[in-house]
């Protein structure tokens, strides 16, 4: 269930047969996996199981990623996220887990913003069985950027959102977006908000790579760097995300979607080498974002461009 099926794609330096036997796609981490093979079964004691533990000891990074890619998976196979609701309605997991997926299914609508108000209950349901839960708030702070929502509204959201936990960082990416989308061109603005929060954050919390995101949520589609804003700005955050990637293990699945983002940000600013060590680190986990970004072949991508940049390192000059 885990393991990728890779596609043909036209890479500039095509992957061996060894190269592509051991990627993984989304690789889940030793406590994710058990839980999705228990849902795709039918099962969601495990998950609700997870999703405790992570509320219990405030993991609040873990219990945002889990909750992401469970109701990724709740898509195509929701039978066991009904039964659980239909069991324990008022499980902050369930809760939690259900308002994600409804805001999922509105994403990639061009009636987006309008079937985003209609699941709004199913989202403040989720906000008032939370608690002390900052994430909850993070999909409450999507579906606002979403549905196009004034200033006010969001500042509302980002209050609660920070008063439950400061450094969160699906929260700040939320932020990040909403400012991003709402003024195109503020890239000064962007970075100066992306800045605050890693200076303010402890040195092993993941919102210490806002500002590289930023970087990535500002560089024009069409190529080329961040205009407005200074060339050393730009290897700033992206030396900061490469100290924060140091600090974990390397070819481990948990900060393999740092890893990608920096690999495709590095390339971005001209720093193959640097991105060499990043791949290196990375190991066989590809993750679809931000691959996804530029084709609808993310693993295709992601082989096509380590084998790149495994040439480019390897030739002379």
């Amino acid at each position: 269930m885990l393991r990728a099926f890779l596609r043909s794609s036209r890479p500039a330096a095509a992957p061996t047969a060894d190269d592509e036997a051991d990627v993984l796609l989304d690789a889940p981490d030793d406590r994710l996996a058990p839980a999705l093979v228990a849902a795709a079964r039918g099962e969601y004691g495990p998950v609700a199981a997870l999703l405790a533990g992570t509320r219990e000891n405030a993991e609040w990074e873990h219990r945002d990623r889990y909750a992401t890619r469970l109701a990724a998976f709740a898509r195509s196979r929701s039978e066991w996220l009904d039964h659980w609701h239909a069991t324990a309605p008022d499980d902050p997991g369930a809760l939690l887990v259900r308002a994600q997926l409804a805001v999922d299914r509105c994403w990639d609508s061009p009636a987006r913003a309008e079937l985003l108000h209609q699941v709004g209950p199913a989202v403040t349901a989720a906000t008032e069985a939370g608690g002390p839960d900052p994430v909850p708030w993070r999909v409450a702070l999507d579906t606002a950027r979403g549905a196009h929502a004034g200033h006010a509204e969001f500042e509302r959201l980002w209050e609660q959102a920070v008063r439950r936990s400061p450094h969160h960082y699906g929260c700040h990416v939320a932020a990040l977006e909403y400012l991003s989308a709402a003024s195109p061109r503020a890239h000064r603005e962007c970075l100066d908000f992306a800045e605050t929060a890693a200076q303010d954050a402890p040195e092993d919390a993941l919102v210490r790579a806002l500002p590289m995101r930023a970087v990535f949520a500002c560089l024009p589609r069409d190529g080329g760097e961040v205009p407005g804003v200074d060339r050393a700005r730009l290897d700033a955050a992206a030396d900061r995300a490469i100290a924060l990637s140091a600090a974990f293990p390397a070819e481990d699945p948990w900060p393999a979607e740092l890893r990608n983002l920096l690999t495709y940000v590095l390339l971005r600013l001209e720093r193959p080498r640097d991105a060499a060590e990043q791949l290196r680190l990375t190991g066989p986990y590809a993750t679809s974002f931000p691959w996804d970004r530029d084709t609808d072949d993310p693993l295709g991508r992601f082989l096509q461009v380590r084998g790149n940049v495994r040439a480019a390192v390897r030739s002379p000059g």
